[in-house]
């Protein structure tokens, strides 16, 4: 009797344990948005400084690395969400070659080569600092905290399309920067957005209108076109929903500007 009472008690103690561990493991990235803040830009004090607090919720943030362009004097550094318990960064990155494509799970799964173009995949990158080391100017890509998804910017080392050489002047970013359904909450239950920054980051485009969602990427490579799959929130509740209706647009990727409905 004793050892059937044993065993339950240890079945039961192992069961604790493992809800425990799956609850603990499943991480969200999100920020909580105080409504009643004040919502004016990032004061230059804060943003002429990378490892300064770029939060208007006093995040602490620090950066992670420096990344190379394909533009000689050209360099950004990832900002990413802090570890309270730890002086180290909260963040994690992933380069590579190739777009994303996300389940509903947000799960990404390499999927369309584009050259001359590197990606960068972040979890809690709040933001990117741009950084002109002939001018020594720094200026960042968003003035609020936001999660950035995919960061596409101009590969460092030399790419060609039909062994011709190929070179990008331009990032885009997907990314939620915009608590867009209203629950004071800034997480990938909101509308994720596409922007084009020009060379310097001094010019910033919306290119996928503001009222979709991006879900995905496809690469065409005898028309250097990118093709980006968004969901429309035709409801206009902030979020994705499965009934959305799902539109393609087109990116000419030797000049980019604003995406063009193709369906």
């Amino acid at each position: 009797m004793m050892n059937l009472k044993y065993w339950i008690l240890v079945l039961s103690v192992g069961t604790l344990f493992s809800c425990g561990k799956s609850h603990s493991d499943k991480k969200e990235e999100q920020i909580r948005v105080d409504m009643s803040e004040d919502s004016e830009e990032v004061p230059d004090s804060i943003q002429n400084s990378v490892s300064g607090n770029v939060s208007f919720s006093q995040i602490p943030t620090a950066p992670n690395s420096v990344i190379l362009t394909g533009m000689t004097n050209h360099r950004l550094v990832t900002v990413y969400k802090s570890r309270l318990e730890s002086s180290s960064s909260g963040g994690s990155s992933r380069m590579s070659k190739f777009s994303y494509e996300y389940d509903e799970s947000d799960n990404e799964t390499e999927m369309h080569f584009m050259p001359g173009i590197d990606i960068l995949h972040g979890f809690n990158l709040l933001n990117v600092a741009h950084y002109d080391l002939v001018t020594q100017k720094l200026n960042y890509f968003f003035k609020k905290p936001a999660f950035i998804k995919t960061l596409y910017y101009p590969s460092f080392e030399q790419d060609s399309i039909d062994k011709k050489p190929i070179n990008r002047n331009y990032y885009l970013v997907s990314v939620y920067d915009e608590d867009t359904n209203k629950d004071t909450i800034l997480n990938k239950k909101d509308l994720r957005h596409f922007y084009l920054f020009d060379s310097t980051n001094t010019n910033k485009t919306l290119i996928i209108p503001v009222d979709y969602s991006v879900i995905r990427s496809q690469y065409d490579w005898h028309n250097d076109v990118m093709y980006v799959y968004a969901s429309h929130d035709i409801n206009k509740n902030g979020m994705r929903d499965k009934k959305d209706p799902i539109h393609i647009f087109w990116i000419d990727l030797k000049k980019p500007a604003k995406a063009i409905r193709m369906y």
